[in-house]
């Protein structure tokens, strides 16, 4: 008697048929993205609460323009950056982990 070969792509059937394996798969992307947004927010949310503080802390109109119309937007233009790239990290590991192959 021969046994029969695993299938090769195992995590997609699991997946596929919900089992409990499947389902700890997707929490655990799904926990993975909720962690990036999550601090991308509480990132996003420093920022927005240091505003006032640095406003008032200037005391001037011009520096307060400043502030608002230019320095903000880099930070806030970082953090979305850095927020896509680690979901598109971890989608990617994901993809990986499903399809059998080492993530590096």
């Amino acid at each position: 008697m021969r046994a029969r070969p695993l299938p090769r792509y195992r995590a997609q059937a699991e997946i596929a048929e919900h089992t409990p394996l499947g389902d700890a798969y997707v929490r655990s992307l799904m926990r993975s993205q909720l962690r990036a947004g999550l601090t991308a927010f509480a990132l996003l949310a420093c920022v927005a609460g240091t505003l006032p503080l640095a406003f008032a802390a200037l005391r001037d109109q011009t520096a307060v323009w400043f502030v608002l119309g230019f320095a903000a937007y880099p930070l806030l233009a970082l953090l979305a950056w850095w927020y896509v790239w680690r979901a598109e990290r971890n989608e990617r590991d994901f993809a990986r982990l499903v399809k059998g192959r080492p993530v590096p």
